[in-house]
């Protein structure tokens, strides 16, 4: 019975030992896909910059900034004083109303109220997490994003399209200073 059970035993080993073929795959692609996608999206964005460009040009006004991230702003009110911005862990008092890119409301600052964002550790429109760290209590400023910069291509599932460009006016109303730093 033992010599039976060592053989049994044996088999099983060398069975599990002996080398399998990996499976090849039901389909291979060349690529093309990936490349195609990364032409759509560099057009998207280029014809997004000169549509943002436009609207810059017609402003004859206001002198807009052109931020590292891949969007303008340009201060409507602008606070002067040494104050300090929003850092992580801050929590951020703001109104902001959104505007489609020929400047028409698609949600007012009252129908969204009052925002508190605490600084990089929520989920909000990513060039808002970037915008906002550049303001000042008090500052009113308005922000060209474009669509990679606000909803994508999802949209808002709502009232926002999918790659939508927006401005943005945002009113920073107070900071409050992460104390457990």
């Amino acid at each position: 019975m033992k010599k039976i059970f060592s053989i049994i035993s044996l088999l099983i080993i060398l069975t599990g030992c002996s080398k399998q073929q990996a499976r090849k795959p039901i389909s291979q692609t060349d690529g093309n896909f990936i490349k195609e996608s990364i032409e759509r999206n560099k057009k998207l964005v280029a014809d997004e910059e000169k549509l943002i460009d436009s609207i810059i040009k017609k402003d004859t006004l206001e002198g807009y900034i052109a931020s590292s991230k891949g969007y303008w702003y340009k201060y409507i009110t602008k606070i002067e004083e040494d104050t300090d911005s929003p850092v992580k862990g801050d929590i951020a008092y703001f109104d902001y109303e959104i505007n489609d890119i020929n400047n028409t409301v698609i949600y007012s600052k009252e129908e969204l109220k009052t925002q508190q964002y605490v600084v990089d550790k929520q989920n909000i429109m990513m060039g808002l997490r970037d915008g906002i760290k550049l303001m000042k209590k008090g500052e009113t400023v308005t922000f060209l994003f474009p669509s990679h910069m606000g909803f994508g291509y999802h949209g808002d599932e709502n009232r926002i399209n999918s790659n939508e460009p927006l401005i943005c006016t945002v009113i920073l109303k107070d900071i409050k200073k992460d104390t457990i730093q």
